[in-house]
């Protein structure tokens, strides 16, 4: 499918929900467990559409790539190929036998027999030259399951400190009082509430390690290198994220979802009125929204687990209109009470009386220091006695939100 339908049957299942909703809410009841089960499929189907969306993006752009690409590598003369050896003839003993061979001359060096072999495989007379096939194929495409989204790092203010322990910036921590009335001749009241503090950031080491067969790097029908240095950054960026996230600032970053005291966001910042003890409320997001002052509304975000954001799907403001809005144009997010919304699987879930589980923010405000970008050494002798390389990541990065004004945390009553 396109882009333009995919992005036209997810609003068509969102219109379908809605439709539900509204009909158990004209009959004045609760869901049947029929209707509650069709609902939970349609939802899951629109967030797994948001993904297909997010691919069809990836797809055309590499689409407009690859026809650059081609018209620039298009020869004039294109190869003859023979036509494919019968199956019959594939499995055959003697083919495996000499295919055998083949393999084994080109691993020992020996080319002319390797030559030869490929003589001795080649079952046409085609004048286009001979071919082999292996008795079984092997796809280079590695089955894994999809990777967590992670949004802070691109959101946050980022800075190098490759030269220093620390790094330090002043803050206006309180500013002057009101001037007063007075008359031409006085001066006023002294002031004695303007206060400067300092956000101080410590870059702390991030590591890890993981040896592989040195057989297994030659002889793997998967680029095995890429893929480990690839797998390595994405789990440097999961972790980074569940810090920025939960981290508590002690040899980590500082986590939006933690109480801080001299630092972070305090209990100040917490909005729990309108939710109950179980359960995200309407009023509760008009609540949080509305703490916020206007100047951070054009740049903030909401961040919800997908579980919170499976309820509040379901919430009407008081003119019966839903808080929740899906972005059904391309390149648009969805939105709650019309400020984008990031689903991320680090959110807090737990539903319960007193917890976070969810923070509407200015995430520029969340600053990142990089001590040292992410570096992956690989270490070809050291083990060499067990016949494996070593890979060994390395990275140093620290973070915390250093104003907290700019952010809003979702509490439950």
């Amino acid at each position: 499918m396109t882009l333009t339908e995919i992005l036209g049957k997810r609003a068509a299942l969102v219109k379908e929900g809605r439709a539900l909703l509204d009909k158990a809410e004209t009959e004045s009841r609760e869901f049947t467990a029929e209707e509650d089960a069709q609902y939970e499929r349609i939802m899951a189907d629109v967030d797994k559409m948001r993904a297909e969306v997010d691919k069809a993006k990836r797809e055309e752009r590499q689409a407009k790539l690859d026809g650059v690409e081609e018209e620039l590598e298009r020869s004039i003369d294109e190869p003859i190929k023979p036509e494919p050896e019968s199956r019959e003839a594939v499995n055959s003993e003697e083919y495996r036998k000499a295919f055998s061979g083949y393999l084994g001359a080109i691993d020992r060096g020996s080319e002319s027999a390797a030559l030869a072999e490929l003589r001795a495989l080649q079952m046409d007379s085609d004048i286009a030259g001979g071919y082999t096939v292996a008795p079984q194929q092997f796809i280079a495409k590695l089955i894994q399951a999809a990777d967590d989204m992670v949004f802070v790092r691109q959101l946050a203010t980022k800075f190098q400190v490759p030269k220093a322990e620390s790094m330090g910036a002043p803050a206006l921590d309180n500013d002057p009082a009101d001037p007063t009335w007075t008359a031409e001749i006085l001066t006023g009241d002294e002031d004695s509430t303007m206060s400067f503090g300092k956000r101080e950031l410590y870059p702390h080491p991030l590591a890890q390690r993981i040896k592989l067969s040195k057989k297994l790097v030659r002889a793997s029908a998967l680029p095995i290198e890429d893929i480990v240095r690839q797998r390595l950054t994405y789990k440097t960026s999961v972790v980074e994220e569940n810090a920025f996230l939960n981290g508590d600032g002690a040899n980590e970053p500082m986590g939006v979802f933690v109480a801080g005291t001299d630092h972070g966001i305090t209990t100040g910042r917490d909005v729990s009125t309108g939710n109950t003890a179980t359960a995200i409320g309407t009023d509760g997001l008009i609540e949080a929204k509305y703490s916020l002052k206007g100047n951070y509304w054009k740049s903030c975000r909401w961040i919800f687990h997908r579980d919170a954001l499976k309820n509040i799907r379901k919430l009407k403001d008081g003119e019966g209109q839903y808080v929740w809005s899906p972005g059904i144009v391309a390149d648009a997010n969805d939105t709650i009470l019309q400020r984008p919304v990031i689903m991320s699987e680090y959110a807090p879930n737990t539903f319960t009386t007193g917890l976070y589980v969810g923070i509407l923010g200015d995430f520029s405000y969340y600053w990142i220091a990089d001590a040292l970008d992410m570096q992956i050494q690989v270490l070809v002798e050291l083990y060499a006695a067990t016949n494996q390389n070593g890979y060994i990541l390395r990275k140093e990065t620290d973070g915390m939100p250093v104003l907290e004004e700019a952010f809003a945390r979702v509490a439950l009553a």
